[in-house]
C-alpha cells in the first residue's frame, strides 16, 4: 500500500507533467488550466481568509505553486493576514494596462496573491472586447500557478453567488454557531437552487474537539440531502486553537508561527485530503480564464 508522501509526489508529479506538455505542443491557450477553488462562507468572521491563507501556504509546502485572489468587496485582508500591503490591485490591470504578473505579491513560502480591490466590480461590468483582454492577461496565471484560490465574500450576495457559481470546487467555512450553521445551509440551498451538481466541501472551522465536528458536518449533510437532493463533502475540521488567535495578532498565518499547533495539523489534513481528490485530475481543471469567461457571463 502507498504511504502518503508517495501519494503526493505522484499527485505533484502529474500536474507538473501536464503543464510541460502543454509548453512543448504550444497549445495553452486551449487546454484546461490551475485549479480554481473559491473559498466562501455563509456569514462573516467565520475565518474564511485566515483558512484560505493558511491551505494556500500548505500547498505551496507540499510543492503546488499557489495564487490568491482577494475577491471580498466589502472586507478584502488577505495582504492583512500575510502581513504585507498590496501596492496594486485588478482594476491596474483593467485601466492601467498592468501585466497581472507585475501586480502578484508574494507571501510566505511563495504564496502569491492579488488583491482584488475596485477591480472585482469592474471586471463584471466589462464588454467583450474587454474582457477578452482581460482573459489573455489573467491567462498568464495558469502558466505560474498549479491551484488558484478564489476568498470570496461572505453571505448571499449576487457578487458572492456568481464567484462561486464560476469555480469548478467551492469550499464553505462554517463554525458551530447556530447562525453560522444556519447562513451555511442558506448559501447551500442558494448555490445548489441553480446548480445542483456544484461540488460543496464543508469545513468546520473553531471545533472544540473532533466530535464535534463531525457531528454538524453530518447534520448538515443529512438536512441538505433530505430537503435539497445535494450530497455535500466532509472535508474536515480545525480545532479552537489560542495559537490561531495569536497568529492574527501578530499577522502571521498559523501554519508559519505554529507549525506544530493543533491547527496546522488539521490544515495539513485538509490540505492533503484536497491534493489525493480525484478532481486534482489535470485533464479536469478548468483554468482561470474558463473561471473570469462564465463569471462575466453570469453578470450579463
Amino acid at each position: 500500500m502507498k504511504d502518503q508522501a508517495e501519494r503526493l509526489r505522484e499527485i505533484i508529479s502529474s500536474i507538473k507533467n501536464y503543464k510541460d506538455d502543454e509548453k512543448r505542443t504550444g497549445m495553452l491557450t486551449d487546454k484546461p488550466g490551475s485549479r480554481v477553488i473559491a473559498v466562501t462562507s455563509g456569514k462573516g468572521g467565520v475565518g474564511k481568509t485566515n483558512f484560505t491563507v493558511n491551505l494556500a501556504i500548505k500547498f505551496a509546502q507540499m510543492g503546488l505553486r499557489v495564487v490568491i485572489i482577494d475577491a471580498d468587496l466589502g472586507l478584502a485582508n488577505v495582504d492583512v493576514v500575510m502581513g504585507k500591503m498590496s501596492k496594486y490591485n485588478l482594476s491596474d490591470v483593467i485601466n492601467s494596462n498592468k501585466n497581472i504578473l507585475e501586480i502578484l505579491e508574494e507571501g510566505y513560502d511563495g504564496v502569491k496573491f492579488v488583491s482584488g480591490g475596485s477591480g472585482v466590480q469592474e471586471l463584471v461590468k466589462l464588454n467583450r472586447t474587454q474582457l477578452v483582454d482581460l482573459l489573455m492577461k489573467l491567462g498568464k496565471l495558469d502558466e505560474e500557478a498549479d491551484v488558484i484560490l478564489i476568498d470570496t465574500g461572505a453571505g448571499l450576495s449576487e457578487n458572492v453567488i456568481s464567484f462561486v457559481h464560476a469555480a469548478r470546487e467551492v469550499i464553505l467555512v462554517t463554525t458551530p454557531e447556530p447562525t453560522s450553521i444556519t447562513d451555511a445551509y442558506a448559501l447551500i440551498k442558494t448555490i445548489t437552487h441553480k446548480d445542483k451538481t456544484k461540488n460543496i466541501k464543508v469545513v468546520v472551522n473553531r471545533a472544540d474537539n473532533a466530535a464535534e465536528a463531525f457531528n454538524i458536518l453530518d447534520k448538515l449533510n443529512v438536512v441538505t440531502q433530505k430537503f435539497l437532493g445535494v450530497k455535500l463533502q466532509k472535508l474536515g475540521y480545525i480545532l479552537n486553537d489560542a495559537c490561531v488567535t495569536k497568529a492574527v495578532k501578530i499577522q502571521q498565518p498559523f501554519v508559519i508561527s505554529f507549525a506544530r499547533s493543533e491547527a496546522s495539523k488539521n490544515m495539513n489534513d485538509i490540505a492533503l485530503t484536497l491534493m489525493d481528490n480525484k478532481e486534482l485530475n489535470p485533464s479536469s481543471v478548468s483554468g482561470i480564464k474558463m473561471f473570469i469567461n462564465k463569471l462575466t457571463s453570469l453578470f450579463n
